[in-house]
């Protein structure tokens, strides 16, 4: 499996491997040696999966209690993902990295602890799968605006086609109003 560093160190894209013949391929999506060799020996205890329509936008959300890292992929449909710093003593806070992932490149994306996380649907629809290191707790659940200038994703938002949000997601705080991390 590739392992591509981002500007984020703690951030991280993998790229496994794909074997494939007539019948069609294989891959392995997670190997706990691998990724611990990569900094990520975290135990995953949920694993969740979303299905969303073209120009939904979900996030920014983050648990500020129960913080989950999230190892995300795509099975199918093209997402935009993207990891936001949300820890103040980081020498990266408030910074976002923003990958695509697909059904057809297999991308894994690493968010881990202390970031908030959102995505955008490239794709007519998208499955969207990931394993949490810890389990969903909605009362300690937050959201910060996907908009917000503080941040300034680089959102590929279509004009051709209405960007969709839950009322959770449209009653989001600004980055400077929100409750983060130490």
């Amino acid at each position: 499996m590739k392992i591509i560093e981002t500007e984020i160190p703690e951030v991280k894209v993998f790229e496994p491997v794909l074997h494939g013949d007539h019948r069609g391929y294989f891959l392995e999506t997670w190997r706990a040696d691998l990724f611990a060799g990569a900094g990520i020996a975290h135990t995953f205890v949920q694993d969740n999966q979303s299905s969303s329509g073209r120009g939904v936008l979900r996030g920014l959300h983050y648990q500020i209690k129960q913080p989950q890292g999230k190892l995300v992929r795509v099975i199918s449909g093209r997402v935009f993902d993207v990891a936001v710093d949300l820890r103040r003593s980081s020498e990266t806070f408030g910074r976002w990295v923003g990958v695509e992932l697909s059904a057809e490149n297999h991308r894994l994306f690493w968010v881990p602890p202390g970031f908030g996380h959102g995505f955008y649907v490239l794709s007519e629809q998208a499955e969207f799968v990931y394993k949490c290191t810890d389990y969903y707790a909605p009362q300690h659940e937050r959201v910060i605006r996907y908009d917000d200038p503080g941040i300034g994703i680089d959102w590929p938002l279509r004009s051709d086609t209405e960007t969709v949000l839950s009322a959770k997601d449209l009653a989001g705080v600004a980055l400077a109003d929100a409750e983060l991390f130490a």
